[in-house]
């Protein structure tokens, strides 16, 4: 049976926003294997102090006729659209990308593409970032943009705790880190939620904090992101509704 929910929606959403059991203990060497639910997801978020913005986002994977996953993104607003997806491999618990696109257009913004191809028969990965085009070696493991955020809810749900992932973007590599770093209890439209929750590793200097609830008992699903920046602002997602299975 589908696990499906739905929860009163909070001020509505920033985009662009979108982009672990029991114990805190380091999970054992063996991990888990962990198999993948098809899922459709909806969130809405605020601004500061729950400043509307009018928006939705909604996530879907599905797996496809050929093996493969379609893992797509898709924002809409007043103040910005996003559609971002990835076609991928999920093999021995990794994501394994193919095809990652990006598209960011709307009011008083610059357009944005982005396009990664990978070619993990030849160890090249290849594409361009607003019409600047790159190619490199690819790397064992290398992630795109948003397999990573699929790839952590993953690993969390087999016992990980603390991950890192060298993600292709904007043309280069980086080294995000991530870690568990609390077990809370999130109430959300009246209802408690127990959760694990997990935030970037940034170095000490960083300003920038980046935090995400992730619910055991709803297949780790992320039932809510916060973001603090710089000068303070906060943007925070919270799941809407959400069905998982087939």
């Amino acid at each position: 049976m589908p696990l499906k929910f739905s929860l009163t929606a909070l001020p509505a959403l920033l985009t662009g926003a979108l982009l672990l059991g029991a114990s805190l203990a380091q999970a054992s060497d063996e991990q888990e294997d962990v198999t993948l639910q098809p899922m459709k997801l909806s969130y809405n978020a605020s601004l500061d102090k729950g400043i509307s913005l009018n928006g939705d986002a909604r996530r879907i994977l599905e797996q496809r006729d050929d093996g493969t996953w379609h893992f797509r993104t898709d924002v809409d607003s007043f103040v910005a659209d996003i559609d971002e997806s990835l076609i991928f491999r999920w093999e021995d618990n990794q994501v394994v990308p193919l095809r990652y696109r990006y598209k960011l257009s709307g009011l008083f913004i610059r357009d944005r593409e982005e396009a990664i191809d990978f070619d993990w028969e030849n160890n090249v990965v290849s594409g361009h970032h607003e019409g600047d085009k790159f190619s490199m070696k690819l790397e064992k493991g290398a992630m795109d943009p948003m397999g990573y955020q699929l790839q952590l809810s993953q690993d969390i749900k087999a016992g990980k705790r603390e991950m890192e992932y060298r993600v292709i973007d904007k043309g280069d590599y980086d080294t995000d880190k991530f870690a568990v770093v609390d077990e809370e209890t999130v109430r959300i439209n009246g209802s408690e939620i127990r959760t694990l929750k997990a935030e970037k590793v940034r170095d000490s200097e960083s300003k920038r904090e980046s935090l995400m609830w992730f619910a055991p008992e709803r297949d780790y699903l992320l039932i809510r992101f916060l973001q603090v920046e710089p000068d303070g602002s906060e943007y925070e997602l919270t799941i809407s509704d959400a069905k998982v299975g087939r």
